[in-house]
């Protein structure tokens, strides 16, 4: 299935949505989305690196699996399965996979980029 056909949809299966390969050691899925709202699955490997960034969409990562070191403006924290972060409008922030793993980012609104 195209990302593009997720679109308000309400019931959705993780095996009908291909990974989309980001290079170095990442991948993603955007599993749902709408105007307001998007969830996406980014799988890391070990040393894998989600670049220092920033944007104006509120985003919520939850580490669904493995460890990161997180940075978020000018502060680090090692998060590991079952933790969150938060990462308000405009803030630098980014990830360095310690152990494989996944985590599941949700934006508001939706990622239009990611869409492209």
């Amino acid at each position: 299935m195209n990302f593009k056909d997720l679109s308000n949809q309400a019931l959705i299966s993780d095996s009908d949505i291909d990974w989309e390969d980001l290079g170095a050691g990442v991948k993603r899925k955007i599993m749902a989305y709408d105007d307001n709202l998007m969830l996406v699955k980014v799988e890391f490997e070990k040393d894998a690196i989600g670049t220092i960034h920033n944007h104006p969409h509120l985003q919520m990562s939850y580490v669904a699996k493995g460890s990161f070191e997180v940075t978020m403006g000018d502060d680090k924290k090692v998060l590991n399965e079952g933790d969150v972060f938060f990462a308000p409008s405009n803030v630098f922030h980014g990830v360095l996979c310690l152990k494989a793993g996944l985590l599941v980012d949700v934006f508001n609104p939706h990622r239009e980029d990611f869409l492209k």
